[in-house]
């Protein structure tokens, strides 16, 4: 099955373009996003350990939507851990460095359960830095991230390009882990674009061809702002001809793989939302339907999608989380 999604829903810079101008502040933004994607990548937990309440609540508000489901990316002190450190513990258990990477992987797993216990966590997201080369001790590394979280459905993303050879490949399948395909800025030794599959589930990711935004240095502590400086390097619209590989690569990789996830992470004031919908209209070779607001703001829409006028929704009492 492919499902085609958007990464993340809490963006400013969506509204009047994605969501209405001027909705209230209980309008719910993830039950919205769900009436017209397959799937929604949680990006909140790479930069903190993810609330058991807030994921409870995620599962709740998209509990109606048939097969919608959720990819995780995994908390960035188990992929972004110095090389090594998961590996040579203390005998207390904690890592060289401070880590405690059994006790970190323990509050993912409870942050995340329910979205397993409502069976709607399709993959966890292991995201890796650029300078993540293939070299033995990285994939020492990777293996001891694996080891940390067994049973769950993981997917490794690389940025450098020494992870497209087919020993790296050969490595990923021997650990059960997929390969994130993505399509980014052709800088330097950046990965170009793939459709690798190496376990049962595959994973694509556009984030953009903005190169002169891309290696941009941000600001460290939480995730980026969604004002125009932080949100540049995702500032990027595939037109159509761009997209057009990327259909054939995602048919390619759901012939070998049972779930596939596209998701469309050049968020910059809804770009990624009307990419995910072209691309998803062109893998099914239907129509689809659209938020009114994206296809005004982006016209090339029209050519295959049919525009929704937005009906509010409010988040669940319990109050909105992210």
């Amino acid at each position: 099955m492919i499902r085609v999604g958007v990464a993340g829903w809490d963006y400013p810079d969506w509204a009047g373009v994605v969501y209405p101008a001027r909705a209230s502040r209980a309008f719910d933004r993830l039950s919205f996003l769900a009436d017209y994607f397959d799937a929604v990548e949680i990006n909140s937990t790479f930069y903190r350990q993810p609330d058991p309440k807030a994921t409870a609540s995620w599962a709740s508000r998209v509990s109606s939507k048939g097969s919608f489901q959720f990819t995780a990316k995994l908390f960035q002190s188990l992929t972004h851990a110095p090389t090594g450190s998961l590996s040579s513990r203390a005998p207390s258990g904690t890592a060289r460095g401070g880590l405690d990477s059994r006790a970190e992987a323990r509050a993912y797993r409870a942050g995340i359960a329910p979205l397993l216990e409502a069976g709607r966590l399709g993959t966890v997201l292991m995201q890796f830095p650029h300078a993540f080369h293939d070299r033995p001790e990285n994939r020492a590394h990777l293996e001891a991230v694996a080891g940390l979280l067994p049973g769950l459905p993981l997917v490794a993303e690389f940025r450098h390009r020494s992870w497209d050879n087919e020993g790296a490949i050969s490595f990923l399948r021997d650990l059960g882990v997929g390969f994130c395909n993505i399509d980014q800025p052709a800088l330097g030794a950046t990965l170009p674009p793939t459709a690798h599959v190496t376990s049962r589930v595959a994973y694509v990711r556009l984030h953009g061809r903005n190169a002169t935004n891309w290696f941009a240095p941000r600001g460290t502590g939480g995730p980026p702002a969604a004002g125009r400086t932080a949100g540049a390097r995702y500032d990027y619209f595939y037109s159509p001809e761009e997209l057009r590989p990327w259909v054939e690569r995602t048919r390619s990789i759901a012939a070998s793989a049972e779930e596939v996830f596209v998701i469309a992470n050049n968020h910059y004031r809804g770009k990624g939302p009307a990419n995910a919908l072209m691309l998803r209209s062109a893998v099914s070779g239907k129509r689809v339907r659209a938020p009114a607001e994206l296809v005004a703001a982006y016209p090339v829409l029209q050519e295959m999608a049919d525009p929704v006028q937005t009906r509010e929704r409010k988040v669940p009492r319990q109050g909105r989380l992210f």
